[in-house]
């Protein structure tokens, strides 16, 4: 099924496929999309995937179990690249031959399941895994990075994390999505090819639900929702500020835990992707695209990152939470890795060696033009 969507400044293309082993797929793009070869998947066969939750009853929180992981694709040999463009019929990948942007499709290995079997009772409080896994392949370049794509195919990249989201909305069962990039095997990508992923859940996971109680007090306490007061306090230091382009700007945060810790946020208060007006979302789409050739332009190197996009819950309208994307690089010098220390993780309090504001001067500083 082949759909096209448009606004009066611009028009995206999607159209709609179903895998051999059943797995759904999308193909997104600036242009009409075509395809030049039967749609793929590296086995005609779906992975049995029984995911299961139990409760940790001391945090407060759930833990995925999907022993089916264990056997997933693992860095293999650029010949057999799943996440390529099938070129031999013999060694099927994920992605079919044709022209098209960006492509999503539900994980072969995946976390959570909309379909999850009831498990049989446990050690601790347990269910069924429900919700959902997507891999979300930037380009077809293998060897491209997310930076690598025109300001256009940024902004379609944001478009196609709303419509996701939109989607698993429209279902009733899922309460909040996380888009996610990893970048590197500092931090344990097991695919090179450009991709991120999608986390789709059937409760609110507990980072999201910290930031929606301290948002809400924030706004109980002042009137004021907190990007606005947050965004405005920024502006007026101007120390911490790496790229302002009016409607969206990148902050290396006060509190930053990260050496280079960078936030991309929207000027005024959205929780969604989907509520960006067309100019706004091609302003947050540069300024991603500016934070992420700094970090790459900061040691002359590939930063390995995690890059995380926080939405507002789905389960009801959540006009406080601020929407925005964090960015967590893995250098913390030149040749030097952050890794996590007792305190960070035993006790969730991190440890920074180096105070934002100096941070943000170095990023404001590199030059972009041979990235």
């Amino acid at each position: 099924m082949a759909v096209m969507t448009s606004t009066a400044a611009s028009q995206t293309y999607q159209q709609e496929f179903t895998k051999p082993d059943g797995r759904p797929l999308t193909l997104y793009g600036l242009r009409p999309i075509v395809v030049t070869s039967e749609i793929p998947s590296p086995s005609p066969d779906p992975v049995d995937a029984r995911p299961v939750m139990r409760w940790h009853p001391l945090r407060g929180e759930w833990v995925m179990y999907a022993a089916h992981r264990l056997g997933r694709t693992f860095l293999p040999p650029p010949e057999y690249n799943p996440l390529a463009p099938t070129s031999d019929p013999a060694h099927p990948t994920e992605l079919p031959r044709g022209e098209y942007d960006l492509a999503v499709f539900a994980n072969r290995f995946p976390s959570l399941t909309l379909n999850a079997p009831e498990p049989p009772p446990g050690p601790a409080d347990t269910r069924a895994g429900v919700g959902a896994c997507e891999v979300v392949v930037f380009s077809q370049n293998a060897a491209g990075r997310l930076s690598d794509l025109s300001d256009a195919q940024m902004s379609l990249l944001l478009s196609v994390w709303a419509d996701r989201t939109s989607r698993f909305a429209a279902g009733g069962v899922i309460k909040s999505v996380l888009a996610f990039e990893n970048r590197g095997v500092e931090v344990g990508v097991t695919l090179h090819h450009p991709h991120g992923q999608i986390y789709a859940y059937d409760h609110l996971p507990p980072v999201a639900t910290r930031m929606l109680e301290m948002a809400q007090k924030h706004q109980a306490e002042t009137g004021n929702a907190w990007i606005s007061d947050f965004v405005a306090a920024e502006r007026e230091a101007g120390e911490r500020v790496v790229h302002d382009e009016g409607a969206a700007l990148s902050i290396v945060p006060p509190f930053a835990r990260y050496t280079y810790e960078t936030w991309i946020l929207p000027a005024r208060p959205v929780g969604l992707l989907s509520e960006l007006t067309h100019d706004e979302r091609d302003a947050f789409a540069r300024t991603l695209k500016d934070a992420l050739l700094r970090l790459d332009a900061l040691f002359g190197v590939r930063m390995p990152y995690l890059m995380t996009v926080h939405q507002a819950p789905l389960d009801a309208p959540h006009p406080e939470f601020p929407l925005h994307i964090e960015l967590y690089p893995y250098l913390r010098a030149a040749g030097r890795m952050k890794y996590l220390a007792g305190t960070e993780q035993g006790a969730g309090e991190f440890a920074n060696d180096k105070f934002p504001e100096v941070a943000a001067a170095e990023l404001r500083a590199v030059t972009l033009e041979d990235v």
